[in-house]
């Protein structure tokens, strides 16, 4: 009898790349919990994808045939936020287990953006039109109903009126000087957000806290996935070969940031990131013995 051909199982990497090949097949709750592969290696993403089927069947059998979208954005709320108790976790907000899906689905806390992800998989499968959206400093959601959009937070539950969200958005308006002639409508702020968006800040807050920690090992996995989720963004590429320089990467390191030199002719840090290249180049050549 021959032997069975061998199955090839695709690395955590490969397994990413073709989950954000496209924008149009972009599956957003299947990528999210992918991310934490690197932390889980053996994590089962079907089985995470499964309970969130689980909750959401769970929602579909206590909503009446003839409900209306508001009726069942009530449900939801009242489901998510109460019943099961998924909120904010306010006692360990920077803790990386909070960016993982299938943490957040044990523990119930998580922070806004990874929250969002999963009440935006339940709102989708009871028939709701929500869609993400990337607020300064905060992640939210909105949901379309008839009479208008519902914004929420989903950190605490709470919908936010055009006020809240106009204060919310004073100090970002301030830093970034778009206050007085120069102020921007709130609806500018409130545009969805791409599944693809969804994933580049999900990663960026993981690498703020891997690179606040110096955790270079961790850091380097997080830009891995950037530089594959973005590939046309050139900073990401420089600041994996900055995370491949602390790992002793130094010839890798000058590839990434001559990279970046090549296609950003007129970034302020041309000159020290080009220094560095050098350096690291002499770094990665074989000594003589």
């Amino acid at each position: 009898m021959p032997a069975p051909f061998p199955i090839e199982v695709p690395t955590a990497l490969e397994y990413f790349d073709t989950l954000v090949a496209e924008d149009a097949s972009f599956a957003l709750t299947e990528t999210a919990v992918a991310l934490a592969q690197d932390e889980h290696p053996r994590l089962d993403t079907q089985a995470v994808l499964a309970d969130i089927d689980t909750l959401a069947d769970k929602l579909r059998r206590r909503i009446p045939p003839d409900a209306m979208p508001v009726q069942k954005l009530r449900l939801l709320n009242h489901r998510f936020f109460q019943e099961w108790g998924f909120g904010g976790n306010v006692n360990d907000y920077y803790a990386s287990a909070n960016s993982y899906i299938h943490e957040v689905l044990r523990t119930r806390r998580g922070i806004p953006i990874s929250l969002a992800v999963i009440y935006l998989e339940l709102a989708g499968q009871i028939g709701l039109t929500a869609r993400a959206v990337s607020f300064p400093g905060h992640f939210l959601v909105k949901v379309k109903m008839p009479q208008g959009e519902v914004v929420i937070d989903p950190f605490t539950g709470h919908s936010l009126s055009r006020d809240e969200l106009d204060e919310r958005l004073v100090p970002y308006k301030r830093r970034q000087g778009l206050m007085g002639e120069f102020d921007m409508p709130l609806g500018l702020f409130l545009q969805p957000a791409s599944p693809r968006e969804v994933i580049a800040r999900m990663l960026r807050n993981l690498k703020e806290i891997h690179r606040s920690a110096q955790d270079w090992p961790r850091l380097l996995a997080v830009q891995e996935r950037l530089v594959r989720l973005l590939p046309r963004e050139w900073d990401e590429r420089r600041d994996r070969g900055l995370v491949q320089a602390e790992l002793g990467f130094f010839l890798a390191a000058a590839d990434d940031l001559e990279a970046y030199l090549a296609h950003s002719p007129r970034a302020d840090d041309r000159a020290p990131v080009a220094k560095r290249a050098v350096e690291l180049r002499m770094q990665g050549r074989p000594r003589l013995h």
